[in-house]
């Protein structure tokens, strides 16, 4: 995993009850029946051909199956994640219902070594909640983006 990259979009909104983020809960096998670690913001990995900020916007948009928001992107930098990818982010204030979502989806061999190939949603739901409640959700590493987009709204 060393050495791969990814990048995202934090999507923020101003309610009467307070901020809140968009995140995804990971589909397939894996995250199944666990919520803590296991969600994510929109993002995907991308190659030494395509900006940053262009792959982002592009997996929002594959991940949800929605257009990604317009608006001004907040540069919430990079962190590295415990499998060792790295992951650029910005923010970007607007709405969507999340029921409106259709996630991307990815096909693996499940179960392991049995030779049956299934398709799984990327996502397989999306929440809007506060940053308090998002950060225990989130992969760890990605909760430094939520600190930093209080700290740039502060």
């Amino acid at each position: 995993m060393a050495g791969k990259r990814s990048a995202g979009l934090l999507l923020y909104r101003r309610t009467a009850g307070g901020l809140e983020v968009l995140v995804g809960h990971m589909g397939g096998p894996f995250h199944a029946g666990r919520d803590a670690g296991s969600w994510s913001i929109p993002k995907g990995e991308y190659g030494p051909e395509e900006r940053p900020e262009a792959a982002a916007r592009r997996e929002f948009e594959e991940e949800l199956g929605l257009p990604a928001p317009e608006g001004a992107r907040v540069p919430l930098g990079e962190i590295v994640q415990r499998s060792g990818k790295t992951v650029t982010a910005w923010a970007v204030e607007g709405d969507l219902d999340p029921a409106d979502a259709v996630p991307g989806t990815f096909t693996m061999e499940w179960p392991r070594g049995s030779g049956t190939l299934r398709e799984f949603p990327e996502m397989d739901r999306f929440a809007w909640l506060t940053p308090e409640a998002a950060a225990p959700l989130l992969i760890k590493g990605q909760q430094a983006f939520l600190e930093r987009l209080l700290a740039h709204l502060a």
